[in-house]
C-alpha cells in the first residue's frame, strides 16, 4: 500500500512538472506574440473607409486587386494623378493602400472624397526606422521615412496574398488587372525590373549615375558584402514597381531581413560612395539577389525624369508604354519634366489650393 501511494505521488509530481513546464511554454508564446503586435502597431495604423464615402459612386465588385502607394505632403499631387491614371484605366475592383504621415491624413481626404477611387489611408510611424536609417543631417533630404513603407507591406495589409507596390512619380496606361496577374517563380517573394536588359536601359542614362548593376549601390569592400558572395557587375533592379506574394514574403522573413541589413549599414556603412538618392534599393538587392522574378519590361518604363528623357524615347514608344516612371530629378510636376503633357491628363487639381504643378500658377487649368 505504502509502494501504491509513493508511485501515485510521483506520478502527480511528474504530472504537474509537466503541467508547469506547459505553461511555461504557452507564456513565452503569448509573450512572443505580444511583442510581435506590439511591433506590428509600430508600423502605423489603418484608418477606416470614409463614413458614406461611396454613395455616389459605383462600388467594383471582384477579385480585390491591392495596389500599396506612398503619400508625402509635398507629393500628394503625384499620388492622387497616379491613383486616377489606374483607376479610369481598368474595371478591376482596385483598392489603393495609401501610405502616408499623420500630418497628411485630413489633406488627403479632402483631396479624395470627390473621386471615385476606393482606397484606405494607412498612417507610417517613422519610430519604426530608429536605428536603422542614419541620423547624419547630410543625408535627411535622401533618407525619407516614407520610402520604407515598401519593406512593411504585410503589416499594413495582412490578409493580401498579393498586393502590387508603386512609386508616387508614375502614371499607369495599360490595365493594372495584368500587371496584378504577373506570375512569380516558385519560391519568390517579388518580381522587379532588372535594369540591364528592360526597354528602359538601352543606352547609357544621364543623369542616372552607373547604377545599372550591383557596385553601384553597394561597397564590395566592405567584409560584410564580400562574405555573400555576390556579383558586383549582377545585373540590379528598380524597386519603383513591385508584385510581391505576401504569402512567401511572411514565410521567408523578409521584412526582418531588410531590417537586419539597415541595421548592419547603420554600424558599417555598406552602401556604395556613388550611390545617388536611392536608400531603400541596397537592402533589396541583397535580399533578393538572384531570387527574384521579372516583370514586362512595358510595365516599367522608367528614368522619364533622367536629363535627357526626352530624346531618348519616342513619343510613340511613350504612348505604348504600359506604366511610365519618372524616377530621377526631373519630375512631370515640375518645371523640366519630359513628357509631362501625360502627366497632366491624369492630374486632379488640389481643391484646398496647396499642391500645384510648379510650372503652373494656381488659377491654370
Amino acid at each position: 500500500m505504502s509502494c501504491l501511494t509513493s508511485v501515485n505521488v510521483l506520478i502527480l509530481v511528474l504530472l504537474s512538472i509537466a503541467f508547469l513546464i506547459i505553461l511555461h511554454r504557452n507564456l513565452l508564446n503569448l509573450s512572443d506574440f505580444l511583442k510581435q503586435e506590439d511591433s506590428d502597431a509600430a508600423a502605423g495604423m489603418i484608418l477606416p473607409f470614409e463614413s458614406g464615402f461611396f454613395a455616389d459612386h459605383k462600388i467594383r465588385t471582384g477579385e480585390e486587386i491591392p495596389v500599396v502607394i506612398t503619400a508625402a505632403e509635398e507629393r500628394l499631387g503625384a499620388v492622387v494623378a497616379a491613383m486616377n491614371s489606374i483607376n479610369r484605366n481598368t474595371g478591376a475592383n482596385v483598392v489603393f493602400n495609401i501610405v502616408t504621415l499623420n500630418e497628411s491624413v485630413a489633406h488627403l481626404r479632402a483631396w479624395l472624397t470627390k473621386t471615385d477611387i476606393k482606397h484606405k489611408i494607412i498612417t507610417f510611424e517613422p519610430k519604426i526606422l530608429e536605428g536603422k536609417i542614419s541620423n547624419d543631417p547630410q543625408k535627411a533630404d535622401l533618407v525619407k521615412p516614407l520610402t520604407f513603407a515598401r519593406f512593411y507591406m504585410p503589416l499594413f495589409i495582412p490578409d493580401a496574398e498579393k498586393v502590387i507596390y508603386l512609386d508616387d512619380d508614375v502614371i499607369v496606361q495599360g490595365d493594372i488587372r495584368e500587371l496584378f496577374e504577373t506570375s512569380l517563380k516558385a519560391g519568390h517573394a517579388a518580381a522587379f525590373s532588372d535594369d540591364c536588359d528592360s526597354a528602359s536601359s538601352k543606352g547609357f542614362v544621364r543623369g542616372a549615375g552607373n547604377q545599372n548593376n550591383y557596385i553601384g549601390f553597394l561597397d564590395f569592400k566592405k567584409d560584410a558584402i564580400k562574405k555573400l558572395g555576390m556579383k558586383a557587375n549582377t545585373c540590379s533592379f528598380n524597386p519603383g514597381v513591385i508584385v510581391a506574394n505576401l504569402t512567401e514574403w511572411k514565410h521567408q522573413n523578409i521584412t526582418r531581413q531588410l531590417e537586419q541589413w539597415m541595421q548592419l549599414n547603420v554600424r558599417e556603412d555598406l552602401y556604395s560612395r556613388t550611390l545617388a538618392d536611392s536608400f531603400t534599393t541596397p537592402p533589396l538587392l541583397i535580399v533578393f539577389y538572384k531570387h527574384h522574378s521579372s516583370l514586362d519590361p512595358m510595365w516599367h518604363v522608367r528614368h522619364l525624369g533622367a536629363v535627357g528623357a526626352g530624346n531618348r524615347y519616342s513619343p510613340q514608344f511613350v504612348r505604348a508604354a504600359k506604366l511610365l516612371h519618372w524616377n530621377g530629378h526631373y519630375k512631370p510636376w515640375g518645371r523640366a519634366a519630359s513628357f509631362s503633357d501625360i502627366w497632366d491628363k491624369w492630374y486632379i487639381p488640389d481643391p484646398t489650393g496647396k499642391f500645384h504643378p510648379i510650372r503652373r500658377h494656381p488659377g491654370d487649368k
